[in-house]
This record gives C-alpha cells, sequence and structure tokens, in this order.
C-alpha cells in the first residue's frame, strides 16, 4: 500500500489510528470544505505525525461529506491517480461510507475498519493484511492532545517528583477523608498564614496569628487538631500554637508547602497513586494542562485535568472534587473527553461528597462514571478505576 485513503472524522483517532499501523507513504484525507481551506488544522495534523515520529505527506481533498454522488466521484478521481491504495472506512459520514462501498463494488479497492471493542482491525473487502490485526499502539497523555491539536503544558503539580512522594500519599489522604469536613478552613488557614514575598525565596518558615481573616470576612481560628494531625504525618516541623503568640511552624519542604495550600490538590493525588497502582496504564498524568486551538481561531483554549491516563490507544479522564459536583463541571469533563479522546474514551467524576440523584442522572446521560465518598472510605477506587477500564 502506497497511499492510506482515510474518510476525515470529528474524533482525531479515526484520523491517525490506521496511519500509525500501516504507515503508508502518503494519506488523503477526503474531508469537508472547511478542513480543506484550515491550513492551522492541516499543520496540526502533519506536526502529529512528525512527534510520532512517521514520515508521511498528507493531502486533503476536499468534498460535500453529505452527497454520496459527489463523495463517489471524489474517490474515483484518487484511485485513478493513486492505484496502490487502501481505504479506512473507521471515520466519515454516513454518506462516506456508502460512497465507499459504491466505490468497492466498482474497483476492488481495499478496505478495512477499525474496532474499537475489539481493538483490532477487519477486512472490508481484498484487504487481508488487516483481517484481525490487533492494534498495539500505545499512546501517551500527550500522544492524546496532539492529535487532537493540543500540547501538553506543566500543571500545578511536577509529574516527575511524585515518585518520591509516594509513601506520602496515601497517609495524606486518609488524613483529609478524617478531617474532611474542617479541610476547606484547616488550608484555607494554611493559606493566609503562609503568603509569600513578593520578590525572593518562598520561606518554609511561617510565622502568623492564631485567627487569621477568612474568605467572606469571618475569623478563622488555627484548627489546631489538623496541625497536629499534619506535624505527625511529618508535613509540618517545630510546630507551636498560642492564642496570644501566634503560631509557628515549618513546612516540610516547597512540595509539600504547595499541596497545604491547594483545596482539592490530595484527592487528585490519592486518584493518581490508585492509577499508578493498578498496573493497567501506559502513562497517568496528575493536572495535566492542555493547550488547544479549535483550528478556527489564534487564540489557545486552556483547560486542566485532574488526572488522565491512557492505556492503549484508551483515554481516561477523572475530575476530582472535594465538594459537590455541579453540572458545568460534568458537561467540561464530557466535552474534554469527547474532543480528546472520542468514542473510545472513558470519564468518571470522583468526589469526596455522597452523590446525590440529580448529579448521578446527568452523569449517566453523560456516560459518565461516578465514584463517591462510599468508594472512598471503603477503599474502593482503585477496583472502581479497573472496573471504568471493562469493555
Amino acid at each position: 500500500m502506497e497511499t492510506l485513503i482515510e474518510l476525515y472524522d470529528e474524533r482525531p483517532l479515526e484520523n491517525v489510528l490506521g496511519v500509525e499501523v500501516f504507515r503508508p507513504r502518503k494519506v488523503v484525507y477526503v474531508c469537508p470544505d472547511r478542513i480543506a481551506k484550515n491550513k492551522t488544522l492541516q499543520r496540526q495534523l502533519r506536526d502529529y505525525f512528525a512527534h510520532r515520529g512517521q514520515t508521511v505527506s498528507l493531502e486533503f481533498v476536499k468534498a460535500d461529506v453529505y452527497r454520496t454522488e459527489a463523495i463517489l466521484k471524489t474517490l474515483r478521481a484518487i484511485v485513478s491517480r493513486c492505484p496502490d491504495c487502501a481505504m479506512d472506512i473507521t471515520g466519515g459520514t454516513d454518506a462516506m461510507l456508502y460512497a465507499a462501498g459504491r466505490l468497492g463494488a466498482e474497483i476492488p479497492v481495499p478496505a478495512f475498519t477499525y474496532s474499537r471493542r475489539k481493538n483490532c482491525f477487519y477486512e472490508i473487502s481484498n484487504a487481508k493484511f488487516a483481517a484481525g490485526l490487533p492494534c498495539q499502539v500505545c499512546y501517551s497523555v500527550e500522544d492524546c492532545f496532539r492529535m487532537a491539536g493540543g500540547r501538553l503544558r506543566k500543571g500545578r503539580v511536577d509529574n516527575s517528583v511524585l515518585e518520591e512522594y509516594a509513601d506520602d500519599i496515601e497517609p495524606f489522604f486518609r488524613l483529609f477523608l478524617k478531617h474532611r469536613r474542617d479541610w476547606v478552613r484547616l488550608i484555607g488557614y494554611l493559606q493566609r498564614v503562609s503568603q509569600a514575598p513578593a520578590e525572593g525565596p518562598i520561606p518554609l518558615e511561617v510565622r502568623g496569628a492564631y485567627s487569621v481573616k477568612g474568605e467572606r470576612g469571618g475569623l478563622i481560628d488555627a484548627p489546631e487538631d489538623c496541625l497536629r494531625a499534619l506535624r505527625n504525618l511529618g508535613f509540618l516541623r517545630e510546630l507551636q500554637m498560642d492564642r496570644q503568640s501566634g503560631v509557628r511552624f515549618a513546612f516540610r519542604d516547597l512540595q509539600i508547602r504547595s499541596w497545604l495550600r491547594d483545596v482539592g490538590i490530595v484527592l487528585e493525588l490519592y486518584a493518581y497513586k490508585c492509577c499508578q497502582d493498578t498496573g493497567l496504564f501506559d502513562d497517568v498524568q496528575l493536572s495535566a494542562v492542555v493547550d488547544w486551538e479549535t483550528g478556527e481561531t489564534r487564540n489557545p483554549v486552556s483547560n486542566e485535568l485532574d488526572v488522565m491516563c491512557t492505556r492503549g490507544v484508551t483515554p481516561v479522564f477523572l475530575s476530582c472534587k472535594t465538594g459537590e459536583v455541579k453540572t458545568e463541571a460534568l458537561n467540561e469533563l464530557a466535552i474534554l473527553r469527547d474532543r480528546f479522546g472520542g468514542r473510545i474514551a472513558r470519564a468518571a467524576v470522583i468526589t469526596a461528597e455522597p452523590g446525590n440523584a440529580p448529579m448521578r442522572n446527568r452523569a449517566a446521560e453523560l456516560q459518565i462514571q461516578v465514584i463517591d465518598l462510599a468508594d472512598l472510605t471503603a477503599g474502593r477506587l482503585g477496583n472502581r478505576i479497573r472496573k471504568l477500564m471493562d469493555p
């Protein structure tokens, strides 16, 4: 096969997987006019294949993707000038698939498709090379972003150092569960007493008032029980508390300091560790920030994914909420899943609150799994993540 004909699809995976598996020298994308004119999107696809180490020539041929006769005419012309070709009919509109079928009845062009459920390719006609071929491609989180025109940026956490803190994460999470009701107050207090100077190095030593002003104008007293628990965990050192003289302590290091100034990071860390501990995933990223362009604007949109994993070609999106899960959060998670993963992707929301019926109903509508407080307190998060990967 010299040339692969791809029926362009809005789901990124359908546009690249066949190319990566069968390694043609040239790919012809049959696409709508707006894609044929979109130089940004075309550049993104070329950049993606370069990122994956594949040298391939890309051509974008416009067609009215809802008119079978127009598509058939376009396909005939491509086959005429590229006789050593095959068709990947995994993606495309219904009209494109029908046109590809009619072309196959006229000309013995090899045609194949990919099964998401079976994770292998199937021969449609004259393509024995694809018959039952297992897909062994493995993507990283960054690969998933790049195929959709995005870029992975560093988020709130440096993933490269997390292994050093592996033994801290579960005790930290157990402490959170014990003090869950006071957690916002604890983090709010630590944020206010440990504000860093505008310039110079960030100090680990903290000296502050016993009572500090809260966000809504009230006073927050030092949460003594929580602070002592953090000291016992080894996150705080040299802790001293007195209503008159105030509070003194030192963070163990800058990483711990950042964790104790972030309300939601404790649940994200625990979800990250559970994903790692399952041994299921090829890549796990915590606090992955993605910048992506729509192809229709120069201004990139930035989103942060709490935890994202990949297994083979399947991406998994996890949204972690220490509080109530709102509809907007579910909608955003579904959009990101569909944008970067399409039909093959999985998504779940992990909440440290009991799941309520309206939230669960909306999540079910969006095909998002709900993992709630009962699962967390019973230690079932790892099992729920494994279940999420069931066929």
